[in-house]
């Protein structure tokens, strides 16, 4: 395929290109290197020598910013509005293929790009110097671009039988909610339409309006889970949305991103997108496949090992982001149920109901595993009560008490406030920040997302270096040690590897070891690891592995 008349073909001039780039000691610089990786493994060459990616230090230095592609980042940085992708091959019906473009102008791009990136990479180097920033983009960040890569390119193999059957049955499901709606509402109407919804909710039936918009009465989530204690109606419908959802997100979209020559499916990891330092997934979202509910967990067994020489092996790290408020805070009655190794939401609620760990119930246990994971997010006294079903008051009786028993945690949390306020932002162990000049706001309920945020983010950022710490890890020792196990997926603190089965021992081993020992912490990473034929039904592997033949 060339570029028009004198033009050069794309596999003879990087044919020529692939010593320089396979050299892994000559530096590469470039935006977005992840996708340049991808493009040239089509041409059987694996770029080496990662050394500066102007797309990620633009995320390191700002992660709230809300995209840090090439035009973004020239403007912002160089004061230069560069020629985009759009003015060179067009856009919607107008648009051409790259192939097409007049060479002279292809070249100019090419080299606009190259010169620009350059430039940049000498300018966000020196800021991120100056932001303590240089450890977290060179150790952390840049070594997970090829990490990534390799997963995308490995991709997963998925039942596409299972899923068919799948989508049958959900589609009955969805005809029999259908008929329950209709029959609590007293007649047939456009469930998929917010505004007769919100007719049949607020004007035939009478349901008080929770909430409105510039449109009316609002029938989102929120609202239809507070009516739903009061009617069956909004009840149906939520089912019906959820059901509707996972249909058309998984179950029918999964077959279609089947890739035609690998016969698997290949999700896109974003690696600057979120705030806190989290990677995101597109194409499919890995990230939000719900596993609360029997028809979510349902999609993850179409997930499956490539042949029945494999096993899918899910390595998890438990608790981590209480156990990153333990080290943080430095709490010592939060640091010592973690190194005695207990059970942490039955050990919160002997503190807080003062009584031996036996007596704990279950609905105490609950009760303080809410308070747990509530404290994570800035929980008020108001949430919490929501969530429990109890007072304002005994919920602020309730946090009360727990900040009595953990006295640290709470002095963490007011201190994190502080530099908040005083210094714009909040860091990671790592030193990874996000900015939030939103604290300082007038308007009330800005302001307390915006404390809720700067609590939240360090201990969930944290949380999210160390897996891609121990990412890091694992990809180079499976790579140095010649495993044929391939790690897969990364879903917020889990990681999925495909295994042969004769291999099965050595990668629990390697990545136990790995993920457990990413971090020297005050407390220990526990992490558990399953394996089986598909990503649902997997069975817990402990220090005897089991056989799985």
């Amino acid at each position: 395929m060339s570029f028009g008349k004198g033009a050069l073909l794309a596999a003879e001039c990087l044919k020529a290109l692939k010593d320089l780039f396979e050299e892994k000691r000559i530096k590469k610089i470039g935006q977005n290197l992840k996708y340049e990786m991808r493009v040239l493994r089509n041409f059987g060459i694996r770029l080496e020598g990662l050394f500066f990616d102007t797309m990620i230090a633009s995320y390191c230095l700002n992660p709230a910013k809300p995209n840090h592609n090439l035009d973004d980042i020239a403007m912002e940085h160089l004061g230069l509005r560069i020629t985009s992708i759009k003015e060179l091959i067009g856009s919607g019906k107008s648009q051409i293929p790259m192939e097409e473009a007049a060479i002279d102008r292809v070249y100019r791009y090419g080299c606009q790009d190259s010169d620009i990136t350059r430039r940049l990479s000498k300018i966000l180097g020196e800021k991120l110097e100056a932001k303590d920033l240089m450890k977290l983009f060179h150790e952390i960040e840049m070594p997970l671009v090829s990490v990534l890569a390799d997963m995308e390119c490995e991709g997963i193999a998925i039942d596409e039988k299972l899923l068919g059957e799948l989508s049958h049955d959900m589609e009955k499901g969805l005809t029999e909610l259908t008929g329950k709606i209709y029959k609590e509402a007293g007649k047939e109407f456009n469930i998929n339409s917010p505004k007769q919804l919100a007719k049949i909710l607020f004007e035939l039936l009478r349901l008080p309006v929770v909430k409105k918009t510039k449109t009316g009465a609002s029938t989102d989530v929120e609202v239809l889970q507070e009516l739903a204690e009061i009617h069956s109606l909004p009840r149906e419908i939520l089912k019906y949305r959820e059901l509707a959802k996972l249909k058309s997100t998984y179950v029918d979209a999964l077959p279609l991103l089947v890739n035609s020559k690998t016969k698997r499916v290949h999700t896109s990891f974003n690696q600057t997108v979120t705030a806190t330092g989290r990677l995101s997934s597109s194409d499919p979202n890995m990230q939000n496949i719900p596993v609360r509910t029997q028809e979510g967990r349902k999609i993850r067994r179409a997930f499956v090992a490539g042949s029945r020489q494999h096993v899918l092996v899910s390595a998890d790290y438990s608790q981590i982001e209480l156990r990153v408020l333990a080290h943080l805070s430095k709490d010592k009655h939060l640091v010592q149920a973690f190194k005695d190794g207990a059970d942490i939401h039955r050990y919160t609620a002997s503190l807080i109901f003062n009584i031996e760990l036996e007596q704990v119930t279950e609905a105490m246990r609950d009760s303080a595993k809410t308070v747990n994971f509530g404290v994570l997010y800035g929980m008020g006294a108001f949430s919490l009560a929501k969530s429990l079903r109890i007072t304002n008051e005994a919920a602020g009786d309730f946090i009360k008490s727990y900040f009595e028993r953990y006295p640290r945690v709470k002095q963490y949390l007011e201190e994190t406030l502080e530099i908040a306020r005083t210094e714009g932002y909040v860091s990671t162990f790592f030193k990874r920040r996000r900015y939030i000049p939103e604290i300082l706001s007038k308007d009330i309920r800005m302001k307390k997302f915006a404390e809720r945020t700067a609590i939240n983010m360090p201990i969930q950022g944290t949380a999210s270096d160390i897996i891609k710490i121990a990412m890091r890890e694992i990809a180079e020792k499976l790579s140095g040690e010649k495993f044929a196990s391939k790690m897969i997926l990364q879903v917020h603190d889990e990681l999925l590897f495909e295994v042969p089965k004769d291999e099965l021992k050595d990668l629990v081993t390697l990545a136990t070891r790995e993920m457990q020992g990413a971090v020297a912490f005050d407390v220990p990473m526990k992490v558990s690891v399953k394996a089986g034929p598909n990503w649902l039904d997997m069975n817990e592997i402990n220090d005897e592995l089991i056989s799985l033949k």
